[in-house]
């Protein structure tokens, strides 16, 4: 029974990506495709969590840590850029 749980969770996230993309496909603006990009770094985590419990490893969740904080401060560090011109002053 889990089993169905856990591919449906998959199927899902897995359709949340994908829209994401879309969306940073054929957004008008540059701040929506941040958004859209910064949601699709929290599905991709999602995903890989997912994962690790699949398999039963602890090393999926270590990663997904790690690309939750290069996220985190990959949209800050876009948004000071878009609202101010420079990252670093």
């Amino acid at each position: 029974m889990i089993y169905y749980a856990i591919f449906f969770a998959f199927a899902c996230f897995g359709a949340a990506v994908m829209m994401c993309l879309w969306r940073i496909i054929t957004a008008d603006g540059v701040g929506t495709r941040v958004l859209a990009l910064d949601t699709m770094v929290i599905n991709t985590i999602a995903l890989m969590i997912l994962y690790g419990l699949q398999l039963g490893t602890e090393i999926f969740f270590e990663s997904a840590m790690i690309i939750a904080m290069l996220g985190f401060v990959s949209t800050v560090a876009y948004a000071r850029f878009m609202l101010r011109g420079n990252i670093i002053e």
